[in-house]
């Protein structure tokens, strides 16, 4: 039995609000989980799962039926849905009068679901989310009710949303956890998995994304994470120097950008000594690549000698002198605050 895992798509959303990547973001993200709905059909998929939050807020109709018709283009693979925190179904929620294709399944209720497929020998279990958090009750007592094949629970959430112990879900029985909630792909047990988000939709959502893969043959299961983004927000380190200037580092910027992909989205972090007086500023650089997030922890390369001639007997020069034989990167950076601090004050 072949299956797809996959969570937290957020159709709907437009990440980094304000950029100029950021409606064309939003399209990606439908492009990508297009991309997806086409490969599990050319690979002839059995059962795809979606763990929740396929949409960032409520869906309207419109989109329903853009989903909807996506999922029908692949008749002979079998579609389960639960929703999450994002797209919970509340009163009004179109998820469950929506008149899916015959071969969607949405285990819409707030306790858990089951739904049988005989001629692949598996079972899917879930609930939704029927307001922003999930009943911590609602998994204590679960168990798989022990019919012949392979048994999957689909569940949405963190430690915080299901609380639950590795050993309470292992004494569940099922033969697989399909995990959402966490955007980033991780495996918090041996058949528990996160496949993390489709797209990164936050600075914050580091390294790759995709979905899982998985083959159950004969007992035995075969997981596979497939990066499947169109971009990663990649965190960079640029070291400066005294030499440096702004024109410079725009170019290493782009140089650097462009050989991690100049299609990413950019967290820059500059460290080092600069010419003091020299302000960097994120301008410049978001020219030349897409820049998400910037933070200058550079200090200014004081000569601490001349410093001590030209201030002595002034505050300042008395702070130099409090600092004279510091070593520990603590006192280091006590002395590099408080001067610049002194000399912005013009102390």
């Amino acid at each position: 039995m072949r299956f797809i895992h996959m969570a937290d798509i957020h159709l709907g959303a437009s990440p980094d609000s304000g950029k100029p990547w950021s409606h064309q973001r939003g399209q990606e993200i439908w492009d990508s989980f297009r991309k997806v709905i086409e490969t599990a059909g050319r690979q002839r998929t059995d059962l795809l799962l979606i763990a929740g939050d396929l949409f960032h807020r409520q869906p309207l109709k419109r989109e329903l039926k853009e989903v909807n018709e996506l999922f029908a283009s692949i008749p002979d693979t079998r579609v389960v849905m639960i929703a999450g925190n994002h797209d919970y179904v509340k009163g009004e929620s179109a998820y469950p009068r929506f008149p899916w294709a015959p071969n969607v399944t949405g285990l819409w209720e707030g306790t858990c679901g089951k739904v049988s497929f005989p001629e692949i020998q598996t079972q899917v279990y879930g609930l939704s989310y029927r307001r922003r958090e999930i009943d911590p009750e609602a998994y204590r007592n679960l168990r798989a009710d022990g019919e012949p094949g392979f048994s999957i629970l689909m569940m949405h959430g963190d430690e915080a949303h299901l609380p639950l112990s590795p050993r309470q879900v292992k004494d569940m029985g099922f033969s697989y956890l399909a995990l959402g909630h966490i955007h980033k792909p991780g495996q918090p047990g041996e058949r528990a998995v996160y496949p993390g988000a489709l797209e990164p939709t936050d600075k914050n959502d580091l390294g790759p994304h995709g979905y899982v893969k998985g083959i159950y043959e004969d007992g035995r299961l075969s997981l596979t994470f497939v990066p499947a983004a169109c971009r990663e927000y990649v965190p960079l380190e640029i070291q400066v120097n005294r030499e440096t200037t702004g024109y410079g580092l725009a170019r290493l910027v782009e140089q650097e950008t462009r050989k991690r992909g100049g299609q990413n989205l950019y967290k820059i972090t500059l460290r080092g000594l600069r010419e003091p007086g020299l302000a960097f500023s994120p301008g410049p650089l978001e020219e030349v690549c897409n820049l998400a997030d910037f933070r200058d922890e550079t200090r200014p390369d004081y000569d601490m000698e001349q410093l001590r001639r030209q201030y002595a007997g002034s505050l300042v020069g008395d702070y130099l002198e409090r600092f004279r034989d510091c070593e520990s990167p603590v006192e280091e950076e006590a002395l590099f605050e408080g001067l610049q601090a002194l000399m912005e004050a013009g102390a």
